[in-house]
């Protein structure tokens, strides 16, 4: 569309607008703020109101209407409104465009018409940042090929515009975004697919966003997340969390709990996905197949918990039910039932033995070590170990 906008049309609502012969206002401030949450007022009542009155307009249809039977400041008060509502910054980044060269030199062959963009901003009475804003906006939108290069824009020049929604891909309100740490937030906005100036507004006042986890258990859950994903790449990140965890009683008790029922679950779905089993004493054999049918059984149910429901009583069921068939599976094979106690016995021995050689000789050896007791149990474990040897010897098969 093409626009022709007066040189002093000011829009109230948007802080751009530049004027001839408008004294300097304060530039509103850009940071971030969460409102405390007032208790409801008349003015609240009057948003309401409001808000109804304007979706009774909406379903109410398109009004025809004749600009001659209404006041023309109105006329050209809406006109302006739609102008912007098209096409949003790109109207008052075509001002600067078309007004401002940077140190307000000439281009080569060009009259001196051209302000800088500190004396633009005097003359609208807003900073100088805020205009390179606009002017470095329609410079990339340049390079992009969607608007002309600053060169072949005169003052007053009109062009076709942008859609408005286009407009939040190039410009930035926040200062930030030009350093290393404001580009890897606008790109991590735009892989989200929201506006980068919401991300760079909510990492500007961290105060603000700790409030709203505190507060509100949508954001807190979108937290959790995103402190998950970036754990995965963050190994520094991974150890403050783990110690943090460690150092707070209850946090450690929850994680110790959800460890086990994660375990008890890994149990169950790694006899349906792989078809084997652990049995009690530790040897890993093919899951039978009621034994498989029920953990596949269990695992369903599982599986179809929502995010909302607690695993854990779903999850104990499911691995003692399990472990139960095993067992008794175990028990039914004579084969496998005398292969479990085997395993068993050389799990225990390989314990004892680890455990003994453990004990420091050299240290028996000191007066000031003897006790009576100890004597005494050695003799006994030397009494079952002869026991448990003579037992060993009568089991052995007969030689040829």
């Amino acid at each position: 569309m093409t626009i022709a906008l007066d040189p002093s049309d000011t829009t109230p609502d948007t802080p751009d607008t530049p004027g001839t012969t408008a004294a300097p206002a304060p530039e509103p401030e850009e940071n971030f703020w969460v409102p405390e949450p007032a208790a409801p007022s008349e003015e609240t009542g009057r948003a309401e109101e409001i808000e109804e009155i304007t979706e009774a307009e909406e379903t109410a249809g398109a009004e025809e209407v004749d600009p001659a039977d209404h006041d023309p400041v109105v006329v050209q008060d809406a006109r302006d409104f739609g102008v912007y509502a098209r096409t949003g910054g790109w109207t008052f980044a075509l001002k600067v465009a078309r007004s401002v060269r940077p140190g307000g030199q000439p281009a080569e062959g060009t009259a001196a018409r051209k302000v800088s963009a500190r004396a633009f901003a005097a003359l609208a009475g807003c900073s100088p940042e805020r205009v390179m804003r606009h002017y470095k906006a329609w410079d990339m939108a340049a390079d992009d090929g969607l608007v002309p290069q600053f060169e072949v824009l005169e003052p007053g020049a009109d062009i076709e515009l942008p859609d408005a929604d286009v407009w939040l891909s190039y410009y930035t309100s926040r200062n930030s975004a030009s350093s290393v740490r404001g580009q890897a937030i606008s790109a991590a906005a735009e892989a989200e697919g929201i506006r980068p100036t919401k991300a760079l507004e909510v990492a500007e006042n961290p105060t603000a966003l700790r409030a709203a986890i505190l507060a509100d258990p949508g954001t807190a859950e979108a937290a959790r997340g995103a402190l998950l994903d970036r754990m995965r790449e963050d190994p520094a990140l991974q150890t403050e969390m783990a110690r943090a965890i460690a150092r707070t009683d209850d946090l450690k008790k929850a994680v110790a709990s959800e460890a086990k029922v994660a375990d008890r679950v890994g149990y169950v779905r790694q006899i349906v996905e792989s078809g084997q089993v652990r049995t009690p004493a530790g040897q890993t054999v093919e899951a039978p197949p009621e034994v498989r049918a029920e953990a596949e059984r269990h695992l369903s149910l599982i599986d179809e918990l929502d995010d909302s429901e607690e695993a854990g009583e779903w999850a104990g069921e499911a691995y003692e039910s399990v472990k139960g068939l095993v067992a008794r599976a175990v028990e039914e094979n004579p084969e496998l039932r005398v292969q479990e106690r085997r395993t068993r016995f050389y799990s225990s021995l390989q314990k004892a033995t680890k455990v003994f050689e453990e004990l420091t000789l050299d240290e028996v050896m000191e007066e000031e070590i003897y006790e009576e007791d100890m004597l005494q149990r050695l003799e006994a474990l030397q009494e079952a170990i002869g026991s448990c040897i003579a037992a060993l010897r009568k089991a052995a098969p007969t030689a040829p």
